[in-house]
């Protein structure tokens, strides 16, 4: 499958990793697909802007995938959810779109995506958390609820930072 394998996987959650702390986000599923990748994400804080996490998300990953000859797809395809799709039953039917995403290519049989090994979440601070597992959909819901609720991914007041000399 060219670049997708193992440690390309490991490297790209390290990426994800670092954009999701920067740019305030949680990914509730990702895809990494032979030759395209799904990702669902969350804004944590007030302000978070998805697209210019993307942006740092696409950079980042084509400078490690230049080293081994490939690069991601120049015009990718990004959609931002509308306010109506940001009910909690239509995320979760962007979500199993996402997670059948191998069964539609024929990379795992029907009813066979949670065997798919790069499918995953990544919410920073998390790393237990697994998808397709008994708590299933309502923990990942849940644990986002709360680092919006506590607040965990402000962005810290200027004007309250002081710089000692």
């Amino acid at each position: 499958m060219g670049w997708l394998d193992a440690r390309f996987l490991y490297k790209f959650r390290e990426l994800l990793t670092h954009v999701s702390f920067r740019d305030q986000i949680a990914c509730p599923i990702f895809c990494l697909m032979p030759d395209h990748m799904h990702l669902l994400w969350c804004g944590l804080a007030e302000g978070a802007d998805q697209r210019i996490a993307m942006k740092r998300l696409r950079k980042d990953t084509n400078d490690c995938l230049k080293r081994i000859g490939y690069e991601l797809q120049f015009q990718p395809f990004d959609h931002v959810l509308r306010e109506d799709e940001r009910e909690l039953s239509m995320l979760e039917t962007v979500m199993e779109y996402i997670a059948r995403n191998p069964e539609r290519k024929g990379l795992v049989p029907i009813d066979g995506f949670a065997s798919y090994p790069y499918t995953g979440c990544l919410i920073p601070g998390y790393p237990q958390m697994r998808l397709f597992q008994p708590k299933g959909w309502g923990e990942v819901w849940r644990t986002i609820a709360f680092l919006k609720r506590n607040q965990c991914f402000r962005v810290p007041d200027p004007k309250r930072l002081t710089s000692k000399s």
